[in-house]
């Protein structure tokens, strides 16, 4: 973090008293690594956001274009260069690019008539960005799509450049896993995991505190935007008048107290931990009755700030779980699966869902169904329903691509009907959208008439019938049911190794393989006894909330002996990863 903080500040010292255009896709990831007072020290005296057309006014010799290397961005850089020009007096125009400079970016400002009204044109190496203290991701968005489907390597070197850092600030990593291709493209590195063969668990609603968190309203830079009625002092809530319109932000990482100890819980777990917690500040705000002396209130004084903080934190996250429920509300139970399991049956394999609305119900009941290998060969009738009501394609592009890669592809009956259907009700510009799916294997018809995915489910352990989500002993209290692949994967490696899955390891997509870098004499030394492994796990292609903390969950283990580091190209949900392959129609 210091490196990169210290590149920022020597490019800004380069043009002082300066305004910064900002790329709007990277105001997010900059906050992480450099608040506004940072820059200020360095004379940045406005900042705006890239748009077309004029630039707001601003008396400053020096304006700092922060950009992705995108084409489209060019123009309108070009466009606000132009009327900079024409508006005096004399400005110097910088450009910096993130993560690389790019010749077609060059070329086309080139084109443009501007190239040479920039004085420094570079480059701003944002690999990898810390997002908490276990947690690292390159935020690039279109890297699945780059990798899988138009064969762009440039997010895998990216990912390998910034695993070259973490080794020359770390040390070198000795033993190196991976699964796929990708992965075998960045074989000198650490463990990967590559998208291609874990598409079923992205299409699944997580179940997590902060995977529902990000699912229903998206969490972006740590930060998630909610609707503001549910953080209204009651009294004000009460009067009707004045309530606020503008979104609530708030920010989410673990230098919260309380979000880190309910982040990473199965949504059912949280309703007792507030309740405890609501207890303990209520009792401990009530101690000021027993400070007698001057010693005893100073005392408690003291501490107040640290209960406010508390108690101001509590009321965020009750008010967060309201807003969660109220898409998961209760309503009663009286219907059947659609093969005939009936949730009221003692012992019944689906009963460890949550209650909720029915539309969210029944979505989580044929996710299982699926994810449990029922129903899996055939046309499904929540999906025909979702189609027919025109529900948002991107909850019906999931739901399929879970079946297919729960069935080891669709038979071509039942596939030509979905697309079919998709198509007339949603429009054939989405055709596109249809093949890139296909291209990148997410649905697929089914060749050779088998289905390997009982195999695999089966040998990994994926689906627990018993899931204690108050206390969990496994992975997949994470889905209420469901164990992540690539966090069992993970999981098998650390004990008792790959060996002993070598069969299931063929049939997934992609090469495995072990390599081994050589440490350097006198940095040899074996782990002390109790000392637990530190194995960093990197996710080509995106990594979602639940794996995160089923990984954790993992490092938390008493007898798990290894502690994970999570990487990434970008942190996703079913919903982004979806719409990242989807074409906008024209």
């Amino acid at each position: 973090m210091a490196a990169v903080r210290r590149e920022l500040r020597e490019f800004l010292d380069k043009c002082a008293g300066e305004a910064i255009v900002w790329d709007e896709y990277l105001t997010g990831p900059f906050g992480l690594i450099a608040q506004y007072s940072l820059l200020k020290e360095h004379e940045v005296e406005k900042m705006f956001t890239l748009k077309g057309s004029r630039l707001p006014a601003a008396d400053v010799k020096n304006i700092i274009f922060f950009v992705r290397p995108r084409l489209e961005l060019m123009d309108i850089i070009a466009e606000n260069v132009l009327s900079e020009d024409k508006r005096g007096p004399a400005r110097d125009f910088h450009i910096l690019f993130v993560p690389r400079r790019s010749l077609l970016c060059e070329q086309r400002l080139k084109d443009l008539g501007v190239l040479g009204s920039f004085i420094h044109r570079e480059e701003y190496s944002l690999d990898l960005i810390p997002f908490d203290g276990d947690l690292l991701s390159m935020e690039s968005e279109g890297a699945f799509k780059e990798c899988y489907l138009e064969s762009d390597q440039t997010s895998l070197y990216h990912a390998a450049k910034g695993l070259m850092t973490l080794q020359a600030l770390y040390g070198t990593i000795p033993q190196i896993f991976g699964k796929g291709e990708c992965a075998r493209q960045v074989a000198n590195m650490m463990i990967r995991m590559k998208r291609e063969f874990t598409g079923s668990q992205n299409s699944i609603f997580p179940l997590t505190y902060e995977g529902l968190i990000d699912e229903i309203y998206g969490i972006q830079n740590s930060y998630v935007k909610l609707p503001p009625e549910k953080f209204v002092p009651k009294k004000q809530g009460d009067g009707g008048k004045d309530l606020p319109t503008e979104a609530k932000k708030l920010q989410l990482n673990s230098a919260e107290e309380l979000y880190a100890e309910i982040r990473d819980k199965n949504f059912n777990a949280v309703g007792s931990v507030l309740s405890k917690k609501a207890k303990v500040i209520s009792a401990a705000f009530e101690e000021r009755h027993n400070a007698k002396t001057v010693g005893e209130i100073k005392q408690f004084v003291s501490q107040l700030p640290h209960m406010q903080a508390a108690r101001g934190s509590l009321a965020n996250h009750t008010s967060i779980a309201e807003l969660i429920k109220d898409v998961t509300s209760e309503y009663p139970v009286e219907g059947r699966f659609s093969s005939g399991a009936d949730l009221r049956t003692p012992g019944c394999k689906f009963a460890n869902y949550i209650l909720a609305s029915e539309d969210f119900f029944d979505k989580l009941t044929v996710e299982q169904e699926f994810m449990s290998g029922i129903d899996t060969d055939k046309v499904n009738s929540y999906i025909e329903d979702c189609i027919a009501q025109k529900h948002p394609l991107i909850k019906v592009l999931r739901l399929v691509c879970l079946q297919s890669v729960c069935n080891s592809g669709l038979k071509q009956k039942v596939l030509d009907y979905y697309k079919r259907e998709i198509l007339q009700t949603y429009g054939y510009e989405h055709i596109l959208t249809l093949y890139n799916l296909e291209k990148a294997g997410l649905l697929k018809p089914q060749t050779g008439g088998r289905n390997n995915y009982p195999t695999i489910r089966k040998t990994l352990r994926l689906w627990m019938d018993d899931v204690n989500e108050q206390n969990p002993t496994d992975i997949s209290y994470v889905y209420s049911g469901y164990a992540p692949l690539s966090v069992r994967l993970a999981q098998l490696l650390s004990r008792p190794g790959w060996r002993s899955i070598e069969e299931v390891l063929r049939i997934l997509p992609g090469p495995h393989f072990e390599e081994r870098q050589p440490l350097p004499t006198g940095l040899q030394k074996k782990r002390q006894p109790g000392e637990n492994r530190v194995t960093l796990i990197f996710f080509l292609g995106g990594v979602t909330f639940a794996e995160i903390a089923a990984l954790r969950f993992l490092s938390q283990l008493e007898d798990g002996g290894t502690e994970y580091v999570i990487a990434t190209t970008k942190l996703m949900n079913g919903a982004s990863w979806i719409e990242s392959l989807m074409e906008k129609p024209f």
